[in-house]
């Protein structure tokens, strides 16, 4: 068995190698509108994730009207295979010497000091799947190091390949599983990372607490509101938007920083409901560009 897995891994890995190769000779000013144009014309396709996603549309009450729903997921989809593609291009065009060209900041100049002049202070920075999480990343990461909790690859090939070509810089992927273990914590106060958490996915009834979102109770991560809780940092909740090729706008609101009462689980609710809120904010503002295809309420 680990003589075929070996098999089928190297297969997987060089069928990426080969995919990436192709996909250098794409000018990376016409990355986005490929990955786009491709996934709107596939849309009709994918059906399940497709009524998925018009059912949350028309629940989060963006719209009223199912053929504005549908054209908002059609939007979607094509945003998301079209940040993709950008994203793989990303570093080419935006470098530690020019990103400020590349960023606008919406929101308390308090919020954007925070996260470019106060490198002694470690920060968490808490977003959703919604405008371009993956090349965020990569400019974050300009600011000051940065720490990304995510999903480890199976195929280990795969996963080097990806942070050797994408995840570049002063960033520290953390595997799920991992957690928040006392050597990342270390790591996190003594560099002044940037923690960086996704936190819009069903959490589940075991690892979730259900509160508000977009009008409706949702299974949600309490690992952001226990770090803070635990340490303190402040909280820069939002989303990088994209305006254009390689335009980029950082969207939060004032920093949060909550007062514990004492009663540990509804200081997490509590906390958990303010986190959700500003995300719902960005993402009512910007609908296009969330992804609404997964199954956020159950």
């Amino acid at each position: 068995m680990k003589a075929l897995r070996l098999f089928l891994w190297t297969l997987e890995y060089l069928a990426l190698r080969g995919v990436d190769l192709l996909y250098r000779l794409v000018p990376a000013r016409h990355a986005y509108a490929l990955g786009a144009g491709v996934t709107s014309l596939a849309y009709p396709l994918f059906r399940a994730r497709r009524r998925i996603a018009v059912d949350n549309i028309l629940r989060a009450r963006v719209t009223a009207d199912p053929a504005e729903a549908d054209r908002i997921a059609r939007r979607a989809f094509g945003h998301l295979a079209g940040h993709l593609f950008e994203a793989l291009k990303v570093g080419q065009v935006v470098t530690a010497q020019n990103w400020r060209e590349h960023i606008v900041f919406d929101g308390p100049a308090e919020s954007f000091e925070l996260l470019l002049e106060r490198p002694d202070v470690p920060i968490m920075i808490l977003s959703g799947h919604h405008g371009v999480w993956e090349a965020a990343v990569t400019i974050v990461a300009f600011t000051r190091p940065m720490i990304a909790v995510a999903r480890k690859m199976n195929n280990p090939f795969v996963e080097r390949f990806l942070k050797e070509r994408h995840f570049r810089g002063a960033i520290t992927i953390v595997p799920k599983k991992m957690g928040f273990a006392p050597s990342v914590l270390r790591q996190w106060r003594q560099t002044g990372a940037a923690m960086t958490l996704v936190m819009d996915q069903h959490a589940g009834k075991k690892q979730g607490v259900m509160v508000d979102f977009m009008g409706h109770p949702a299974s949600t991560h309490t690992s952001p509101a226990r770090l803070h809780l635990k340490t303190g940092a402040p909280i820069l909740a939002g989303a990088f938007i994209r305006d254009g090729a390689f335009r980029y706008r950082m969207v939060t609101g004032e920093p949060i920083r909550f007062t514990a009462t004492g009663d540990r689980e509804r200081d997490v609710a509590d906390l958990l409901t303010v986190i959700n809120q500003r995300l719902e904010t960005v993402i009512r503002r910007y609908p296009e560009q969330y992804l609404w295809a997964h199954k956020r309420w159950r």
